[in-house]
């Protein structure tokens, strides 16, 4: 952790700086060419918007657990932890939501999709430094514009490939005490101890991560937005099926092992402890479900009828 910590704090300062202009230069672009106008009525609530966002919201607010792999190597994880995600989610609210809202004053609705909103919004706003936009939305960067695309790409992929490589971190610490503990192979449990890394789960997940990344490029043809939504929707669910089974543990492990020291709590007693623990295991339940049967819960088209 002594050296891996500046791989988050890089993608954080990237995210920071990318944002933060780009939120500059939505302002700078307002003022010059207006912005679309929001109806209200476009973000009234429905049932089909909700089952298709939640997983996808949901699956953001997973992984806060992971820093507490590293806790050992903390001079004071009980403090330091809880702050550190109150201070990223605060600070997440901000970079991420001031953004979208950019994104929606700046792009018509029909050119904002899943992958590329953010990418299509930087392009259009960059066009107050050099470029132009034509009648039919293609956007063309010159000068300082492009200049400012090319960093602004170069930030947004430093900024995911530290996200990934975060992830791997305290997934892999995560795996490797549980292999230690029994729940897996014991030779993938060993910590290096020159390292102090589970050198072993790291080279596996690289290998795997490689595999995976070669048939994904050919069976794709190099198009990831292809199968976008798929690999999306099985991650999320392989994913929360672990989580089906953690979230419960809480109240269980709370009632089995009540004289346990635990650092971090949840107010309330036990009724607070079932509470979260009940709507965690909710939530990832009915993300699981929705994602396994798409449109869980709406309207069925009648018979014979087809879909608009």
């Amino acid at each position: 952790m002594r050296i891996g910590k500046w791989v988050p704090i890089a993608g954080a300062v990237a995210r920071i700086v990318l944002l933060g202009f780009f939120l500059v230069s939505v302002v700078v672009y307002a003022a010059r060419h207006g912005v679309h106008a929001l109806p209200a009525g476009d973000f009234a609530p429905t049932y089909a918007g909700f089952v298709a966002l939640v997983p996808v919201l949901i699956f953001n607010y997973v992984g806060f657990e992971l820093p507490s792999s590293a806790a050992e190597e903390m001079r004071n994880p009980r403090r330091d932890i809880p702050l550190s995600i109150l201070r990223s989610g605060l600070a997440a609210l901000v970079l991420y939501g001031g953004p979208i809202l950019g994104i929606l004053f700046v792009l018509p609705g029909e050119r904002i999709g899943s992958l590329g909103g953010f990418i299509d919004a930087c392009k259009a706003v960059f066009t107050v430094y050099g470029g132009s936009i034509t009648a039919d939305g293609t956007v063309t960067l010159t000068g300082a514009g492009a200049v400012c695309g090319g960093i602004a790409a170069v930030g947004l992929i430093l900024g995911l490939l530290t996200s990934g490589v975060t992830w791997a971190m305290g997934a892999h610490r995560a795996q490797a005490v549980a292999c230690a503990d029994g729940a897996g192979p014991a030779w993938l449990g060993h910590i290096s101890e020159k390292l102090g890394t589970p050198v072993r789960v790291n080279l596996l997940s690289a290998v795997l991560a490689s595999l995976l990344f070669v048939v994904a490029l050919n069976l794709t043809d190099g198009d990831g937005e292809k199968y976008f939504a798929a690999a999306l929707g099985l991650t999320i669910c392989t994913t929360f099926i672990s989580y089906v089974i953690t979230f419960p543990s809480l109240a269980v492990l709370r009632r089995k092992y009540p004289s346990v020291p635990r650092p971090y709590s949840v107010p309330g007693g036990r009724f607070g402890v079932r509470l979260v623990s009940a709507l965690a295991t909710a939530f990832v339940a009915f993300t699981v479900v929705v994602l396994i049967w798409p449109g869980f819960g709406g309207r069925r088209r009648p018979p014979g009828t087809r879909p608009s």
